[in-house]
């Protein structure tokens, strides 16, 4: 298979060239690059308008393939820069096959001190919160969760082609509504992603709380991905700073105990991992976190795309299906490139092997038959060629494409 490898690859990088040579000689204007909603809702509940961000897969516009439905990632402090970097890694991932394709929600900010919060106090010194008057509105956690349980998700799943699996994503303040959610109201996403979360909000309530909540409530198909920074003053250390009692580390101290409750207590059957990044600090960490998070989360998909892995698909997608709670099917573009690959090859065993997996998968799409068409093509028997053929124009017909 490393034959195939390089062939394929050095023929993939040619073609990726010729692509870039033909864009830049036939484009003579300059294009706008695009790929995020702006779309609004009007919250009952929280009694205001929220604009959100949404991103769509590429492949949702497809007319060749199957429709799919997608797992939806939901960012809290959703803001354009956050929102595109996230976009970004998952588009990157996905063309590895190391993520499934995701619609992402960015949410924007209003208010975070008070949507983020899961009590109201009077005053908080941390980065977020440096002015203490910010802090009498805060405590609507509650509200806010409610918000996405019952405003903002219906609403997406009316409007996009979204599948069951949801994933949050949450830095600092949000970091502590990842927790807060995780901790009550657990079956809304199946995985989440609390980044350097404030746990020492109001005396650590919700740190002293979630810790008997988390222990006697079953977990079981959830994931947590906990990122810590390094926000240690000059002279401390990881052994250090547990000992420490003042208010500077209060913050690591939080964070810290919250992940050894996690690691010392695997009743709940919580998938837990988590990272400390030693080299970055409370406003550097999202990024890498998010990307190990991704990495963690959707370590099922270890598909090597030019290797003999494509003769364990199905199993990996069993594999896949389980994470997800409900059926995942290798992806009909995945294996139409891949079988086209082999056929360009001419590694004819490999190619008929994907191109009917993908017959057996997606039996209603043209597209699985003009490709086994071009295989019997390519192999001299005209006979099964045109009857592929005839049964791909005889389903485009039918779909009026």
């Amino acid at each position: 298979m490393k034959k195939i490898y390089l062939v394929a690859t050095t023929t993939l990088s040619l073609l990726l060239c010729l692509d870039c040579i033909k864009a830049q000689t036939t484009q003579n204007q300059p294009a706008a690059v695009s790929f995020g909603i702006r779309d609004i809702i009007n919250s009952k509940i929280l009694n205001e308008q929220r604009r959100i961000l949404v991103y769509i897969p590429a492949s949702a516009a497809s007319e060749i393939y199957t429709k799919q439905r997608y797992p939806v990632a939901y960012l809290l402090d959703g803001d354009a820069i956050h929102f595109s970097s996230i976009v970004g890694m998952i588009r990157r991932l996905n063309s590895s096959y190391n993520c499934p394709e995701m619609i992402v929600v960015g949410i924007l900010n209003i208010d975070r001190g008070k949507d983020f919060t899961p009590t109201h106090i009077n005053s908080f010194q941390f980065i977020d919160f440096i002015d203490s008057i910010s802090v009498r509105k805060s405590g609507g956690g509650e509200n806010f969760a409610s918000f996405l349980e019952n405003e903002l998700i219906p609403h997406v799943d009316s409007l996009y082609s979204t599948a069951p699996y949801r994933m949050l994503i949450g830095h600092s303040l949000g970091g502590l509504a990842v927790i807060n959610i995780l901790t009550h109201h657990s079956n809304l996403f199946r995985s989440y992603v609390a980044i350097d979360p404030a746990m020492g909000w109001d005396n650590q309530k919700l740190l002293k709380e979630a810790k008997g909540v988390l222990a006697n409530n079953s977990y079981s198909g959830i994931s947590l991905f906990l990122g810590i920074p390094n926000t240690m003053k000059a002279g401390m250390d990881t052994i250090k700073v547990k000992k420490d009692i003042s208010k500077s580390t209060e913050q690591i101290r939080s964070v810290f105990e919250l992940r050894d409750y996690f690691i010392t207590n695997r009743q709940n059957q919580l998938r837990f991992a988590y990272k400390y990044y030693e080299n970055d600090n409370h406003i550097s960490v999202p990024l890498i976190t998010e990307y190990d998070a991704l990495r963690f989360i959707f370590d099922c998909y270890q598909f090597d795309f030019f290797s003999d892995d494509y003769k364990n698909l199905e199993s990996i997608y069993e594999n896949i299906s389980k994470h997800f709670g409900y059926k995942v099917k290798p992806p009909e573009n995945m294996v139409n490139y891949l079988g086209n690959t082999f056929l360009s090859l001419k590694y004819f065993d490999e190619a008929i092997y994907l191109f009917t997996m993908n017959v057996s998968n997606y039996p209603e799409s043209y597209n699985v038959y003009n490709s086994i068409g071009d295989y019997y093509s390519a192999k001299g028997d005209k006979t099964n060629a045109i009857g592929n053929y005839k049964k791909a124009l005889s389903i485009k017909d039918v779909n009026g494409k």
